[in-house]
């Protein structure tokens, strides 16, 4: 009987030190797989540019992700969550701020730190996958996931704004109120002031708290 000796069933052997170490191969591989997307572009790098960066064969690279779209997402979460544990977002340590804050500024406020935090590691990622879009019908289906999720996180915020201090902005209904928020959530606006104007952090994320601010919030 399979998976039966002398009796006594056999556990499925695993090694730690094997794990730890497939483990860093695959954090070499998106690490190289990073910079190489956001330097050349999607298309003009291959899986065997990124196994040569990373310095590990090709078929490594293939067996950890299957394709170069898988790969391109893992880029994307890991950009977005700052590690490779399988933990939303919204319950990240980054974000427990949104949650705590009693006032709708103090939300705003909150949430303009998340974005900022976001747009500090994953705007190249969101640039790339923007442009090669319009090529890749499978990074297609990736942009469009990436709006949706934007606009996800949009409603949970203005959900919060709600349920802690009451309406909004006068006028301005619910479904107004994500789409605005979902315009300034965009990574695109980090990339613009912080990179190419030359913005501290800091300053991006007090415009970023004002713009919102003003947008959803009564004077």
């Amino acid at each position: 009987m399979a998976g039966v000796k002398d009796g006594k069933p056999t556990r499925p052997y695993r090694s730690a030190v094997r794990e730890e170490s497939a483990r860093r191969t695959r954090q070499a591989v998106v690490r190289a797989a990073t910079e190489l997307f956001v330097t050349r572009g999607y298309a003009a790098t291959s899986l065997a540019d990124v196994a040569v960066a990373a310095g590990v064969a090709r078929p490594t690279v293939f067996a950890a992700f299957g394709s170069k779209a898988a790969l391109l997402r893992q880029v994307l979460d890991e950009a977005l969550a700052g590690d490779d544990e399988p933990v939303p977002v919204a319950e990240r340590p980054w974000f427990r701020p949104v949650w705590d804050a009693r006032t709708q500024g103090e939300v705003l406020d909150a949430y303009a730190g998340v974005c900022t935090l976001i747009g500090g590691r994953a705007a190249g990622a969101f640039e790339t996958v923007r442009r090669a879009a319009d090529e890749a019908p499978e990074v297609a289906e990736l942009w469009e996931t990436l709006l949706r999720n934007r606009r996800a996180g949009a409603r949970m915020v203005v959900d919060r704004l709600v349920a802690v201090d009451g309406p909004l902005k006068s006028g301005a209904d619910t479904g107004r109120a994500v789409d605005e928020l979902w315009f300034y959530n965009d990574p695109a606006h980090y990339a613009a002031l912080v990179h190419r104007c030359g913005w501290t952090e800091e300053s991006f994320r007090h415009w970023l708290a004002a713009r919102m601010r003003d947008a959803l919030l009564p004077r």
